[in-house]
Formats: C-alpha cells, sequence, structure tokens
C-alpha cells in the first residue's frame, strides 16, 4: 500500500515537473526568443551571402529573417485554430 509520504514525494515530483513545462512554454512563446533566433538567423545569413559573394548581403539578409519573423507571428494563429478544431 501506498504511504501518504510516497504520494507526497510524487505529487512535489509532479509540480516540480509541471513547473519546468510551463517554463519552456514561456520561453518558446517569447519574444526574446523569436528576437535572438531572427538575430541568429540574419547573422548567419549576412555571412553565408558574403562568402558566396552576393550584392549588398547586409540588405539582403534581412529576407529571410523577415521570412522567419513572419512564421512565427502566424503560428500561434493557426496552432490556436488547429487545436479548436482537434478538440472538437
Amino acid at each position: 500500500m501506498t504511504t501518504l509520504t510516497a504520494l507526497s514525494k510524487e505529487i512535489a515530483a509532479i509540480k516540480l515537473r509541471n513547473a519546468r513545462v510551463e517554463a519552456d512554454k514561456k520561453w518558446e512563446t517569447s519574444w526574446a526568443r523569436r528576437c535572438l533566433i531572427a538575430l541568429l538567423t540574419y547573422a548567419v545569413m549576412v555571412l553565408f551571402m558574403i562568402s558566396i559573394g552576393v550584392f549588398q548581403p547586409f540588405l539582403n539578409a534581412i529576407i529571410p529573417t523577415l521570412g522567419f519573423v513572419l512564421s512565427t507571428l502566424t503560428l500561434d494563429k493557426v496552432k490556436r485554430l488547429w487545436l479548436k478544431h482537434v478538440s472538437k
């Protein structure tokens, strides 16, 4: 038979796990994460475009970066619609 102490430990472990999951969710949807990835995308694209000799790499690297930012803005809306449809 399970003791009260064992159940208390399980509940505490579940609460810790839930706190970690909530923190991960906040990070995944945060503007800090989006901005960081956008900056990294821009930097990598600039380096790539310089290495292959693209004209105006600093300007042209904005295009894939904007594509990423736009995709992250629309994904939340698509996700909500999908969840609404699936949960019916």
